[in-house]
């Protein structure tokens, strides 16, 4: 039987939040699982599930360069499941994460999500974006307070990843929403968990890789863009995040951490963008801006 490797780490608290903020960043598409559990008295668990077709080796070796220096302290114990297993045990620590009107959760979790909120179902082995991130739980509660006050009727998630914001969107509005990310299989992945949602009908998700493609000009302007991706791409594309948005428009920002927040601040600043709100979670920020 195919086997999958795991790489396992052991730490305090504090290291080993700070080890799973940064691999998440850095394995943020294909199949790839991170996840994390206390064990004991300030005692921690990491354990990181790479594809069947990574060795102990290679997976290592891409944490320590992930972790950079970092990783020189670090005892990384290598070990492999049956592939069968591997989703089920990943997802054995994470339990349900409420923001707002949402809660997210595994199929582990499906009988336990109150019916009075929208349950969104994903994966944790799928792609990145479950849930149990400050930035997508940041996302989701900067939605829930935006679509509280007006609904939008042209929706984007750029940067979609399993298509958890993009199915949040489109279940409470019951409207559509257009997701795109640049890998491939993200895009796929969050066609599919949107369909398993009961959002099929609302989310279309494509393979897109720069604003060059054809689908933006069809579906903009857009009255609300969401883009949970990473600080120095966020600061890029803001000339193009502006000329998307529709005049009395809303942008929504994750994936930088809090001493990121000035240089994206000045690039959406420059733009005539301003920030309304923030959120910090974790080390983490979630922008809410306007025109």
């Amino acid at each position: 039987m195919t086997q999958t490797p795991v790489i396992r780490l052991h730490l305090d608290e504090a290291t080993a939040k700070r080890v799973v903020d940064v691999l998440e960043d850095a394995f943020p598409f294909g199949e790839t699982s991170i996840s994390a559990f206390e064990t004991g008295k300030d005692a921690w668990s990491v354990e990181v599930y790479g594809s069947p077709e990574l060795s102990t080796d290679e997976l290592a070796a891409a944490m320590r360069e992930a972790l950079g220096p970092e990783s020189a302290g670090l005892r990384l114990e290598p070990g492999a499941i049956d592939e069968a297993d591997w989703v089920a045990k990943s997802l054995a620590g994470l339990d349900p994460v409420p923001a707002g009107r949402f809660v997210v959760h595994g199929a582990h979790d499906r009988d336990k999500i109150p019916a009075d909120v929208i349950g969104i179902e994903i994966e944790a082995a799928l792609a990145f974006g479950t849930g149990h991130h400050g930035t997508t739980r940041g996302c989701l509660l900067a939605i829930d307070e935006l679509i509280s006050k007006r609904r939008f009727e042209r929706v984007l998630d750029l940067g979609s990843g399993t298509g958890v914001l993009a199915i949040a969107i489109g279940l409470a509005q019951q409207g559509p929403v257009l997701a795109t990310d640049i890998d491939e299989v993200s895009a796929r992945i969050a066609q599919e968990n949107a369909e398993a949602n009961g959002a099929g009908e609302f989310v279309q998700s494509i393979h897109a890789t720069s604003f060059d493609h054809p689908i933006f000009a069809e579906r903009g302007p857009f009255d609300l863009i969401v883009a949970n991706i990473l600080a120095g791409p966020l600061v890029e594309l803001s000339g193009d995040v502006k000329a998307h948005l529709a005049p009395d428009g809303a942008v929504i920002l994750s994936g930088l951490m809090n001493e990121e927040e000035d240089r994206v601040v000045a690039a959406y600043a420059a733009q005539g963008l301003k920030v309304v709100d923030a959120k910090r979670l974790e080390g983490w920020s979630t922008l809410t801006l306007a025109g």
